[in-house]
């Protein structure tokens, strides 16, 4: 049955696998990308079928062969027969071993060691000029960019906070129309009657008030 236990170049990955066939997933423990491995059918799988269609022993295939639903992957670094993989055959097992280092063969191109912090990351998180990970070594270009980026950002905010985008000016009286009662809208006349609309000016400051007002609503003076 093997040693159960599959012992590769990293800890970080997945296995996919079921009793139909192998596959797993390999991460960059950088970036967390994962890069998944090509399929491989179990033939132990095949044979099970096929005596499941010549119709031997009927209604035990299944421990015959001893196989179980495997449908998720095993976490990283696990037991491959515990849990999930429990039951499965010898043969089943050695195939998955097998399966295994192949996977391993196939994607290891894509990740390379660091010798500062030992983890296997992918081409992405991989700097070449320094021989280390970007997490140990940033790209300079990079990080130029980026901090050109961000400064420009903070610059526009600043230029934004300082810069007066409107010249108006906020009248928050209302004009009453003495006659109905009702707001009498900006217009020479009343919106809701009709009834004209002479602003008294204060003589002293100068300020409009509504018709019929006695003292001046800036200054208090009295209106004529």
């Amino acid at each position: 049955m093997g040693s159960g236990k599959l012992i590769g170049f990293t800890d970080n990955y997945k296995d996919n696998s079921t009793d139909a066939g192998f596959e797993f997933t390999f991460f960059c423990s950088n970036c967390n990308e994962g890069y998944k491995t090509r399929f491989k059918a179990s033939k132990t799988y095949k044979k099970k079928g096929f005596l499941k269609g010549l119709g031997k022993m009927a209604g035990a295939a299944g421990s015959f062969t001893g196989y179980s639903s495997a449908g998720s992957g095993m976490e990283l670094g696990s037991d491959a027969v515990g849990g999930q993989y429990e039951g499965m055959t010898p043969a089943w097992h050695k195939e998955h071993e097998a399966a295994y280092e192949e996977a391993q063969n196939e994607i290891k191109g894509n990740f390379t060691r660091c010798p500062k912090c030992t983890k296997w990351v992918c081409e992405n998180c991989w700097n070449d000029e320094s021989g280390l990970c970007v997490a140990d070594a940033p790209r300079v270009s990079t990080e130029v960019a980026a901090a050109r980026a961000e400064k420009m950002a903070a610059d526009i905010r600043a230029k934004a906070a300082s810069t007066q985008v409107f010249s108006g000016e906020i009248e928050a009286k209302q004009t009453i129309c003495p006659k109905c009662g009702k707001p009498a809208g900006e217009g020479k006349f009343c919106n809701s009657c009709g009834t004209p609309l002479d602003l008294n000016k204060c003589s002293k400051c100068g300020a409009q008030n509504p018709p019929g007002t006695g003292f001046c609503g800036e200054c208090g003076t009295k209106l004529g």
